[in-house]
């Protein structure tokens, strides 16, 4: 998949396990955001290329976020 194209695949957060760091709003703010509790979740699963959320991913030192089987 070029880094053009949006995921086919879902990302999700696991809030019990999210820190509300934000380093995933800040790589990839058009898929995350942050609630109003401090956690981030996903708004827009489609909203970047599975290599930039992929990026997020690895950059997330709580390790929250995952790709639904």
């Amino acid at each position: 998949m070029s880094p053009n194209n949006k995921t086919a695949r879902i990302v999700f957060v696991n809030q019990k396990d999210c820190t509300g760091c934000e380093s995933c709003v800040a790589m990839t703010p058009d898929v995350f955001r942050m609630t109003s509790d401090g956690l981030a979740e996903v708004h827009n699963p489609q909203g970047d290329s599975e290599e930039k959320i992929q990026e997020a991913m690895d950059g997330c030192p709580a390790s929250c976020i995952n790709w639904k089987p």
